[in-house]
């Protein structure tokens, strides 16, 4: 029903990665006093389901565990609902639904203030909105209320379709550029005769430039009200208030009268295998093949999803072995598309440019269908079964991914069909997958290569699935009662709570604090080596790290994958989160990792191939062209230097050159814990793992004795620089410039927010984006960046922007308009409130995330620093006023100084160049040019 496969969805804007948990008994949840006219429905697991009077649900999930709230609003409309002509109006109403309502007009600029990440994401069977933010009564209050005014009185302006429509446009031409997602739009529109699954989310280019905004305020009247949408509030906030809140927001929102219109289109059984061809320039080739499966709702689902990762699963599935130990291919994936209606399970291979493609496509084909005359292993089911629990338990420990989730089975039918699909899949049997995979893994049902007549077709009819409430009806939910501490993120309490050590060459700072989930994060951090005994060495340290996770002297590949998902250890031996129970034997397989690499050749050669194959599929991207063309005007060290800027055709030179003796040459002559950092928070016991740390790190000493490798300030001429990226929709625009700057100078604050409002954090209310993308529509994505030396003096303050071609010239113009209107004006002393709050509510919710957290103490660590540092940063900037971030901001910054690259294709660039009365009119022989007609 729900499980690990991907899932197709198009998002408006990420602003950052934050977590938090949810838990609550559900006899809290029944002691709540309900306000008049609020019902209440089931409870499972600490979330609680309300209804409002006009049919809104309502479902809380409080944890206390963290200052941290998640709002999420899921409507029960995606792309599925839409009429031919029409495609991607659901995606582009998304968009529009933050330009605002009568009461909430500045949307994005109170996400900023607050310092909320938010997001909005549409898929074919449903569309949600959500906030993250800092606990506390006024930010979500004014969370709810804004839903609740954007949910009937969005403004769905045509000024803002007008301006929203090529900003999406340009989202849909950086979709063009990827393979993948070329190849999943072929796939959906070839599988499917008339079922919108058949259409992807984003939609089809003429419809998203010619859509009606009648069309749009129709689709909106009809889907965005409250007895089609669900409201769930998670995180730190008290049940009865938030309730009340939430009722006097959305319960003045009338019950709709209008009848929500069915659905009625059955997409007929397939009569034969099915193809197709994409010819487009790129640098590496991709097999699909993909099966009509049924609803998400059917039995048959769950065992289908087992199927998929048995086979694909790297490094453990079936066709990793086949096709990537042998060197046939260089990766294997899966995923679904659909999931309330029937839709496909995809299967593929990528193939390295200029290989042969077809025995692949053959191999790949036979082991799928023959999968079901080789049924599932007991190993196989239970690594399944265990990757999915850990999937959901770590899910259900962090409240933001519990929304996104829960909208996924919402958009089924009922939100408590995640909780029954997890009790489900760990009883799904191998009989039981192989025999899905007989029925629906079968020539005739399959898209893939080219078509051939039958005589005898193998057809297959999908089954209906049951409804919700049937699936519903003997289920018995869950009780799950865990112990958290309200902890308090500030630096003062931080400082006090951690406790040092020095283990051998390890500094260690350990906070040890009570999670939902008894959860803990590790990070690591260890040093060698010097400037000279590190030169030419930057390709064999990359390739040397990468092999740690391919095998030591006492488990293979296979087995250490197996080894990290018992221990619950996600993430790579440096950066990890495990259990307190997990947490002893995970710090002794990472050593064993870090310690006693088997450096297996077959692995160290498909390592080495892989790693080809990514740098040249990156070849021809804008994106990689532009970064290549920065890196190497600014590196100012010579080749081979440790800190030199590697180009792509070095990068390919050095790795035709690496030997599996260099790789552990490099391991022996330099892994060590002389000179690191460990850092761990979360749930555990700091005596016991400080024993264990000295056991497996104490007496680890690197040959190489350590001396830190200076980074030195640059001041580099301007440049500016265009690069032809032919046959590519998307392009970008980056500039750069260096500062002489550390973190300890006294502009660094005013810098700090400066560069958070030019495009660093502020997100739709930052000046780039405002300009760029609000008002001119010419970007999906537009930001800047600062950096800054914490020893050294090497800081950099950088633009970068994606844009069709023929829009980068204006994107260019914008820039240099807005940064010279800056200079010249200053900001507002209420922008500079709004970023105040902003950044300082955003600096404490990452401190309340134990992964940052650890993370930070790392850092800290190597700078001497504790987090009495970033409180003081914190004072500087809440002391700020305006004309000290402005005088800062003029004297670090110099347009005039900036290196600017653009890359796209030049053909396009010059079309948008040609004057306003001409048409470029294309023959088969010659482009020529002929005047428009004139009204």
């Amino acid at each position: 029903m729900l499980h690990s496969r991907k899932r197709s969805s198009t998002s408006i804007l990420i602003t950052g990665l934050l977590a938090a948990v949810f838990a609550l008994s559900a006899n809290l949840a029944a002691a709540l006093a309900l306000p008049k006219g609020v019902t209440q429905g089931p409870s499972v697991e600490g979330i609680t389901e309300y209804r409002l009077a006009n049919g809104l649900k309502v479902l809380l999930l409080p944890d206390a565990s963290k200052p941290t709230v998640t709002v999420n609003v899921t409507y029960l409309v995606g792309s599925r609902f839409e009429n031919y002509g029409e495609t991607g109006m659901a995606h582009l109403l998304e968009h529009l639904m933050f330009k605002g309502a009568p009461k909430y007009t500045s949307i994005p600029q109170e996400f900023a203030k607050r310092g909320m990440t938010f997001n909005g994401t549409t898929s074919l069977d449903r569309t949600n909105y959500y906030e993250f933010f800092q606990a506390g009564d006024d930010n979500l209050k004014w969370a709810i209320e804004m839903e609740a005014g954007r949910m009937v009185h969005s403004f769905i302006a045509k000024k803002d379709l007008d301006s929203e429509m090529t900003v999406v446009r340009n989202e849909y031409e950086k979709g063009e550029n990827s393979p993948f997602s070329v190849m999943q739009k072929r796939m959906q529109s070839v599988a499917f005769d008339w079922h919108s699954y058949g259409k992807p989310t984003i939609g089809n280019r003429s419809d998203i430039e010619n859509v009606k905004i009648e069309n749009l305020q129709a689709f909106y009247r009809m889907y965005y009200q409250p007895d089609n949408a669900v409201l769930l509030v998670a995180g730190k906030f008290d049940p009865v208030l938030t309730l009340q809140w939430i009722e006097r927001a959305f319960g003045p929102i009338a019950k709709p009268k209008r009848r929500l219109p069915p659905l009625w289109t059955v997409e007929p059984t397939q009569d034969g295998e099915r193809g197709f061809t994409v010819r487009r320039k790129g640098d590496l080739q991709i097999i699909e093949v993909a099966y009509k499966v049924p609803s998400g709702l059917h039995p048959d689902s769950d065992a289908l999803s087992f199927a998929a990762d048995i086979l694909t699963d790297t490094p453990n599935g079936r066709l990793h072995k086949q096709l990537v130990e042998s060197g046939k291919a260089v990766q294997v994936f899966s995923q679904s598309i659909g999931a309330f209606a029937p839709g496909l399970q995809v299967i593929g291979a990528v193939v390295k440019s200029g290989e042969p493609i077809e025995p692949v496509r053959d191999a790949l084909i036979a082991a799928i269908e023959d999968f079901k005359n080789t049924p599932p292993t007991k190993e196989e089911i239970e690594r399944v079964r265990r990757d999915y629990a850990n999937q959901i338990e770590k899910m259900l420990n962090d409240h933001r991914q519990a929304g996104v989730a829960l909208s996924e089975a919402i958009a089924l039918g009922d939100w408590r069909l995640l909780f029954l699909s997890r009790d489900l899949q760990q009883k799904v049997t191998s009989a039981q997958v192989a025999a899905a995979a007989g029925l629906y893994f079968k020539r005739d049902n399959r898209t893939v290569g080219l078509f051939q007549p039958e005589d005898q077709p193998q057809r297959v009819t999908v089954p209906t699935a049951p409804g919700a409430a049937e699936l519903l009806k003997d289920y018995q939910p869950k009780q799950q009662v865990a112990s958290s501490e309200a902890f308090d993120p500030s630096q003062a309490n931080i400082d006090a709570r951690t406790q040092h050590a020095k283990i051998g060459g390890l500094e260690l700072a350990l906070l040890p604090k009570q999670n939902r989930g008894e959860t803990v994060a590790v990070a690591l951090r260890l040093h060698w080596g010097d400037e000279k005994s590190l030169f030419g060495k930057q390709t064999v340290a990359s390739i040397t790290d990468d092999m740690l996770m391919r095998g030591n002297s006492k488990f293979s590949r296979e087995q250490l994958a197996d080894e990290f998902a018992k221990l619950k250890l996600s993430g790579s031996p440096y950066r990890f989160e495990t259990t307190r129970a997990n947490l002893p034997a995970a710090l002794r397989l990472v050593a064993q990792v870090l310690q006693q690499p088997s450096f297996p050749p077959a692995e160290f050669e498909q390592l080495r191939k892989q790693t080809l194959v990514g740098i040249e599929s990156q070849r021809n991207e804008p994106e990689t062209q532009a970064s290549m063309a920065i890196g190497e005007h600014f590196n100012h060290y010579p080749k081979g230097d440790w800190r030199a800027f590697q180009s792509l055709d070095e990068s390919i030179a050095e790795l035709g050159k690496l030997t599996l003796d260099d790789v552990k040459a490099f391991h022996k002559d330099f892994y060590g814990a002389s000179k690191g950092e460990l850092a761990i928070v979360g749930d555990f016991d700091p005596a016991e793992i400080s024993k264990i740390v000295e056991q497996s790190f104490g007496n680890w000493r690197s040959a190489a004795g350590y001396t830190r490798v200076p980074e030195s300030y640059a001041d580099i001429a301007p440049m500016r620089k265009n690069i032809n990226t032919p046959d590519k929709e998307n392009g970008v625009y980056t500039a750069r410039v260096n500062l002489d700057l550390r973190d300890d100078d006294a502009d660094y604050p005013a810098l700090l927010v400066a560069n958070y409002l030019i495009g660093g954090g502020a997100g739709m209310d930052s000046r780039l984006m405002q300009r760029i993308r609000q008002k001119d529509g010419l970007s999906y994505g537009v930001g800047s960046s600062l950096r800054a030396g914490s020893i050294d003096r090497n800081g950099s303050f950088a633009i970068q922007a994606i844009a069709a071609p023929r829009n980068l010239a204006k994107v260019d113009t914008a820039v240099q308009e807005e940064l010279a209107r800056l200079l010249k004006d200053g900001f507002s002393a209420e922008e500079l409130a709004r970023a105040k709050s902003g950044i300082l509510q955003q600096r404490l919710q990452t401190r309340a995330q134990d992964g940052s957290l650890a993370s930070a103490w790392v850092s800290n660590l190597y700078l001497d620093r504790t987090f009495a540092w970033s409180k003081a940063l914190e004072d500087k900037i809440a002391a700020l006023n305006v004309e000290r971030v402005n005088a800062a901001l003029r004297k670090a910054l110099d347009p005039a100084r900036m290196t600017v690259v653009i890359a796209g294709d030049e053909a396009k660039m010059k079309a948008a160049a040609m004057p306003a009365n001409k048409i470029r009119v294309i023959t088969a022989n010659k482009i020529r040019v002929i005047t428009a007609n004139k009204i």
